[in-house]
């Protein structure tokens, strides 16, 4: 049969016709042979894979071997032998080489074919030894990747004892002989995915012999710190370095600094490699590593090392910005070695060249990825340029290109050089497992920013400051419900519970992203707050909908039920609830009522409407010269800022920003609130008319300022502007059904029900017409610690239109922008209760454009009822008269409150929540925000009713636990904080014994071109959780 199959192959007749041949030879294996003419067959099918001169007799060699290795094992076995591998991997085949990855292809489908024959445990024997001498050789990637496969499938094959750690030795130089000469992109991936092969099978096992570990690195250094001019080690060896653990860092680096082994030129040439592993395109946490001895060498004060290598290796660091793959860990690396080298210009001059091309180039491609980048590396460069001022020549092109990126303050230029200083590195490298460090000073929990998530951030945070909203998420059964409100409850429970620094809101900002929000772009916090609280309240509509419809199954949160309950929900927008038990927590909380009376001027009939609001957006009064400006058609506008309207203040008449005019926030996502709307959303009264002098509500537009701030706006005066009556005229006039034409009219808003909590958006992006951007208002606006609110009590609502959302035609925007006139002089003085509200939080934008920026947010803790209160008179009202245009004064109880507030604001604590940072701050701080810092301005503010003198809801405890602390937790919750809880605790037990390995200096040593032979006296695995962050010091560079 052999001379059948070998004439077959070797002859010229047609391909099918050989296929179906062949197919008959590999059928003819079920037969009997004899053991000659078994080993014929499997000699010839050895040969037809080895030496094959075409696919073809390869692949039919694969076939018949396999099909006749089947049946005739123990034929196999016997041909298959020890003697016959030993000299196919020490002589070859033939012609055949023996580090031909032919013969390993072989030798590994023979091993697969004779796994469960007894002889196996023979060859894997031989094959211990046989791989630890092929290591030894050198071989290429190619052939490396091949046996990092078999080793991979068998590990029997893999030395043990003390010939494993020599084998991971030898692997380790192995891969530091690696080479790549080809530049084709095919090559490149193919040798990268060859080098990844053999750095997994190091890292399996030094996973199942973690004494192997340390020995293999110190190999690597002593690859990588040898002074032999003949010798470069490869770039390869980068790939280790994501299989090292992070809680080894303090005590390797310690070590390696530490050692008196190690000599300056041999450490020089050690860093400016692994500098050098950057450009290696799969590595995770080089720039970690990188980092971390740079600190490490700078807190044994090395400082020779350092200024060499920096000044070496610079300018390649900056080149890797290029390139996307490693522009993160460059950018690190890249901070840490400009911020830290301060004695001399020498290192930043030396990049300042390359500066401007690099922007120019980023700027043009438009990309957000690029545009983030740049605000990182522009905060770079405003650093540099301000420890090394006097180059105007060198700095002025540089300038000119980042002029339109945010400027770091003068303070934290200063607090960033000073942390980055090489002075300033503890020996005790603390820095380096920053991510298991406990909570701050204030106890409160950050949020990782989880990539341009500052908008996210600071909104969380400020909710979870607002205490009463807070304790009734807490408090909230929803433990076999997987809802929105489920997540921010886990979230919640996490600030408050978790022993960590700070948490990382994945799992909400995937549920509660709006869909329009590109990933890791910034975006506008406003957007965000108004969407999520919407999506809280319909969800929680459906809940109860589908609960009122299937009590049986209360809070069944699927899918399936959850569009059950979308029907039942649509009845109840369309019939609104007024009772409180019938709201859902978002409108108990957040949930106001503000109703528009137009009036006609000529007829005199009114209509009116009420809708429902969660945040007021105020705009800006717009300067004199500003007032005649007709409207410009905003249809062609992207992105309308916040869902709602906006008011700028004028620059000049040659810019001619558009007038927005102020919309209040319903529970709408991207859209527009209809002020105005059709004539069919108003109830016109004909018989209806309205004396001479129309009710109207003012509050404070000329509070006292302290001295030197006379030109300072205040929250009072956006608000008094927010409620002042505007002319409907011109292109803006109101279509009245009783004269059945447009006339001119006059709008007013009152506030009719408060909210719990009152959010205020600062309307600060204009759109400027003139060049198509939108720009931001940066006026300073005072912030009041007491907020009177003036409301209109109303006694029947029912005849009014209502509704929690209000779908507005984008196209017809323009008829609900009017011009903000001065009042009409036909007004009747009424008396509004004055509601008194706290400030609760403060969320600032710093930067100078909405698309771009950071947030960050101030926030307190503020129950129901405050005893500064209990002078305050809930039911006070002031009559307005001609000469008398405001009603909070110098003298007025909120005057007296605010100031005894301020004179006790030392026992109060206020919070500045930044990302992971949490620090303890002061509400002069809020104040003074903008005046220390021009471009950072307060966009959302969070004020606490005052006037709740019981609880929200019958769900209160009577034992005030509500009063002085949260709410316990649901099990499920607890559970989970727990279980997170013991983690991070072994995670510092971890931390801890890794530094305890500084004791054995012995076992750690870095000798190069040495390892000691004494198992260590620890290992440290992965671990489970948290994982390490960069060691970018430099405050706020990544937003």
């Amino acid at each position: 049969m052999d001379k059948i199959l070998e004439g077959l192959v070797s002859s010229s007749h047609p391909l099918p016709l050989k296929r179906v041949i062949v197919r008959k030879v590999v059928e003819s294996a079920e037969h009997w042979l004899d053991e000659a003419q078994c080993e014929a067959m499997f000699d010839l099918t050895t040969r037809l894979i080895l030496e094959g001169q075409d696919p073809f007799q390869r692949k039919v060699g694969h076939q018949v071997l396999e099909a006749y290795a089947r049946y005739h094992r123990a034929e196999f076995e016997s041909f298959f032998s020890k003697t016959f591998v030993l000299g196919l991997l020490q002589q070859g085949y033939h012609s055949l080489d023996r580090k031909d990855v032919a013969i390993l292809d072989y030798i590994h489908n023979g091993l697969k074919l004779i796994m469960s024959c007894p002889s196996v445990l023979d060859l894997f024997s031989l094959l211990q030894v046989e791989v630890l001498r092929m290591v030894c050789e050198r071989p290429e990637p190619q052939l490396c990747a091949r046996l990092s496969d078999l080793l991979t499938d068998f590990v029997q094959c893999i030395p043990k004892g003390k010939l494993s750690l020599t084998f991971c030795q030898q692997l380790v130089r192995t891969i530091g002989h690696f080479q790549c000469v080809s530049t084709q992109e095919k090559e490149l991936r193919e040798y990268v995915s060859q080098v990844t092969k053999v750095s997994n099978l190091l890292q399996n096992i030094w996973k199942a012999e973690p004494a192997t570990l340390l020995p293999s690195l110190q190999e690597v250094f002593a690859s990588i710190s040898s002074t032999d001019a003949s010798f470069e080690p490869s770039v390869a060896l980068a790939s280790l370095v994501q299989h090292i653990p992070l809680q080894m860092i303090t005590v390797l680096i310690r070590s390696l600094t530490t050692d008196p082994n190690v000599k300056d030129a041999s450490m020089t040439q050690a860093l400016c490699r692994m500098i050098d592993w950057l450009s290696w395109p799969l590595a995770q946490h080089v720039d970690t590593w990188v980092i971390a001895l740079l600190k490490g060498l700078a807190a044994v004060q090395k400082f020779t090392i350092l200024i060499d290598v920096t000044l070496l290796k610079i300018e390649l660091v900056f080149n890797r910005l290029w390139f996307p793959l490693v522009r993160p860990g460059a950018l690190a690396v890249l901070s840490h070695m400009l911020l830290s080298f301060q004695h001399s210009p020498e290192a930043f001059h030396l990049i300042v060249a390359h500066v401007l091309n690099l922007v120019q180039s980023f700027k043009s491609d438009g990309l957000p990825s690029s545009t983030a980048f740049l605000v990182q590396l522009t905060e770079l460069i405003h650093c540099m340029m301000y420890h090394y001022s006097g180059f105007p020549d060198l700095y002025e092109p540089i300038l000119e290109a980042i002029k339109d990126f945010p400027k770091p303050s003068e303070e934290k230029i200063k607090l960033i050089l000073n942390q980055s200083a090489w002075t300033s590195q503890s020996n005790t490298l603390a820095s380096c497992l920053s991510r298991l460090s406990g909570k701050s000073e204030t106890g409160k929990t950050g949020l990782i920013n989880l990539g341009n998530t500052c908008y996210m951030n600071s909104v969380l945070q400020a909710l979870f400051m607002a205490t009463d909203f807070r304790r009734q998420v807490l408090s909230l059964n929803l433990n076999r419900c997987n809802s929105l409100m489920k997540k921010l409850q886990h979230l919640f429970a996490f600030l408050a519970h978790t022993q960590r620094e700070a948490y990382a809101p994945r799992i909400f900002f995937e549920a509660s992203r709006p869909p329009w929000f590109t990933p890791r772009s910034q975006q506008d916090c406003s957007e965000y707050l108004r969407f999520l609280l919407d999506r809280l309240h319909e969800e929680e509509k459906i809940l109860k909908a589908q609960s009122s419809h299937n009590p049986s199954d209360s809070l069944g949160c699927s899918e399936a039920s959850l569009q059950e309950g979308a029907s039942k929900a649509a009845e109840l927008t369309e019939n609104p609830c007024t009772s409180d038990t019938e709201k859902t927590l978002i409108e108990r909380m957040f949930g106001g009522k503000l109703q528009t009376h137009v009036c006609c001027l000529n007829c005199r009939s009114t209509s009116q409407k009420v809708e429902a609001f969660t945040d007021l957006a105020l705009a800006f009064r717009p300067s004199p010269s500003m007032e005649d400006l007709s409207f410009q058609d905003l249809a062609s506008l992207s992105n309308a800022q916040d869902g709602g309207l906006m008011r700028a203040s004028g620059p000049g008449p040659s810019e001619e920003p558009v007038v927005y005019n102020p919309a209040t926030a319903a529970f709408v996502c991207d859209s527009i609130v209809n002020e105005i709307g059709n004539p069919d959303e108003f109830l016109c009264t004909e018989n209806t008319s309205v004396s001479n002098e129309s009710t109207k509500i003012l509050v404070n537009k000329d509070v006292p300022q302290k001295p030197g701030d006379e030109n300072t706006l205040s929250v009072t005066d956006l608000l008094n502007y927010f409620l002042a009556p505007e002319i409907l005229t011109g292109d803006n006039q109101y279509y009245c059904e009783n004269c059945a034409s447009l006339q001119n009219a006059e709008k007013t808003m009152q506030i009719t029900e408060e909210p719990e909590y009152l959010i205020l958006t600062l309307l600060r992006f204009s759109y400027d017409q003139k060049y198509h951007v939108r720009r931001k208002i940066l006026d300073n606006v005072s912030v009041p610690l007491v907020l009177e609110l003036p409301v209109k009590r109303t006694t029947s609502l029912s005849s009014l239109s209502e509704s929690w959302s209000v779908d507005v035609d984008f196209n017809d925007i323009s008829e609900n922008l009017a011009k903000k006139l001065k009042p009409s002089r036909t007004e009747e003085a009424f008396c509004p209760t004055l509601v008194p509200y706290l400030l609760s939080s403060v969320v600032v934008h710093s930067g100078i454009s909405s698309e771009s920026g950071h947030y960050y947010s101030y926030a307190r803790n503020i129950t129901g009822v405050e005893s500064s209160y209990e002078m305050c008179h809930q039911s006070e009202t002031l009559v307005l008269t001609p000469s008398q245009n405001h009603f909070i004064g110098k003298d007025t109880p909120s005057a007296l409150i605010e100031q005894e507030l301020e004179n006790k604001e030392m026992s109060k604590e206020w919070f500045l929540f930044n990302d992971s940072r949490v620090t303890f701050t002061s509400f002069q701080s809020v104040q003074k925000i903008t005046s220390r810092f021009p471009k950072d301005t307060a966009y959302v503010l969070l004020y606490k009713k005052q006037n709740s003198t019981h609880g929200l809801s019958g769900n209160n405890p009577t034992n005030g636990l509500w009063v002085n602390g949260d709410p316990p937790l649901q099990k499920e919750l607890m559970d989970a904080i727990t279980k997170d809880n013991k983690l991070y605790l072994q995670e510092q037990e971890l931390n801890a014994r890794a530094r305890a390995l500084q004791a054995a200096s012995a076992s750690c040593s870095f000798r190069p071109n040495g390892f000691d032979d004494n198992d260590p006296p620890g290992s440290c695995g992965p671990t489970g959780g948290g994982g390490g962050g960069g060691f970018n010091t430099v405050g706020r560079l990544v937003f």
